[in-house]
């Protein structure tokens, strides 16, 4: 936790909050804080700066906090992801916030497995929770959207064109002839399907809407590789 993500509910006055649960645990037993001594912290979707701590109990932590700085800025890039199996899902959802990700679209594949779309960790407090970590990781505090698509046709034909629109498009798909782009000054969509890859159906639905198809080399990596890879890749600013 390089910097506590403070929600509205931690505020108990327009300038000071009281932690408690994971918060309290990382402040008493990995930053070994004590009364008097300061923390970064940031206001979710807000400023960041920094925390004192004027109480410290068992239970909870109060802290006085000053707020003025800026979060960091944002890549420009619409991250369009086939669901990935839960045990990597995790991983990548966090990745993507720390890479500073704000724009996030779970959709389907033939290669998802249903299963897939059980997991507990779509629901609106995990997704929070795993969002919240990466942010914390990064010192960022501008929340992630997320958006859930269980079908891919519709999604691709009635959403995606739009969703393209004034933007770099792509589709990753080892194979192809087009190398990944670098160093983008402008907006960017990115498709990224699961282990195994889109199906040539649905690369070629994914061009008919606008994408192009490119690839980072032989090397075919997992999925939580292939993200950070290909977005450090496309935006400077990630690097």
């Amino acid at each position: 936790m390089n910097q506590a993500l403070l929600f509205p509910e931690d505020f108990v006055a327009h300038d000071r909050v009281v932690l408690r649960g994971r918060r309290l645990t990382h402040i008493q037993s990995v930053l070994r804080l004590s009364a008097g001594d300061r923390l970064p912290v940031g206001r979710v979707n807000g400023l960041m700066g920094h925390g004192t701590v004027i109480r410290l109990t068992d239970t909870e932590a109060e802290l006085v906090i000053t707020l003025a700085q800026p979060p960091p800025a944002a890549p420009p890039l619409t991250l369009i992801l086939a669901m990935p199996r839960p045990k990597m899902f995790r991983r990548i959802l966090q990745t993507s916030a720390t890479l500073g990700i704000k724009d996030i679209w779970l959709i389907n594949a033939y290669k998802v497995e249903k299963s897939f779309w059980q997991t507990p960790w779509l629901s609106d407090e995990s997704l929070r929770d795993n969002l919240t970590l990466g942010l914390e990781q990064a010192k960022d505090t501008a929340m992630p959207d997320v958006h859930i698509r269980k079908l891919f046709k519709p999604f691709v034909e009635d959403e995606l064109p739009a969703l393209l629109r004034d933007k770099v498009a792509l589709v990753a798909h080892p194979g192809t002839a087009t190398p990944c782009p670098t160093h983008l000054n402008q907006p960017a969509a990115l498709c990224v399907g699961p282990e195994g890859g889109f199906t040539p159906y649905e690369v070629g639905k994914l061009e008919e809407a606008g994408c192009q198809s490119v690839h980072l080399g032989p090397r075919i990596l997992r999925v939580e590789t292939a993200v950070p890879v290909l977005v450090s890749r496309l935006f400077d600013a990630c690097l």
